[in-house]
């Protein structure tokens, strides 16, 4: 497998209801039919209570943590070839000025390690 994580922010003045709702029924089906290579796409949502932040630590400026699963890296590739053409770059583009703040966006290739415990 081979996984990608995103951290994503909410457009500003969108309610965190409104922000999940838009991701998971509009975002995330039209990132499946545009990019057919994913395997598996997991959405973190980050509660705002209860969460541990250590003094003088930076603020949090992402509301979702996204995973994004790849059967190998070229399947990666291919999906990044597909993201690449300007039709489809535009379409993903455009659908995510609807609810993220484009600018925070970061998105990181990761080497994921379990731990297995007994």
């Amino acid at each position: 497998m081979f996984k990608t994580i995103a951290l994503l922010k909410c457009k500003p003045g969108l309610s965190r209801e409104a922000f999940i709702d838009y991701y998971e029924n509009h975002h995330v089906p039209l990132i499946r039919s545009l990019l057919p290579q994913i395997c598996g796409y997991r959405r973190n949502f980050v509660e705002p209570e209860g969460a541990f932040i250590n003094a003088g630590a930076a603020a949090r400026d992402f509301d979702v943590i996204t995973e994004i699963w790849f059967p190998d890296r070229a399947a990666y590739d291919a999906a990044m070839a597909l993201h690449a053409r300007p039709e489809v770059a535009q379409a993903i583009a455009e659908d995510e000025e609807n609810f993220l703040d484009r600018s925070c966006t970061r998105m990181f290739v990761v080497d994921e390690r379990l731990s297995s415990f007994d």
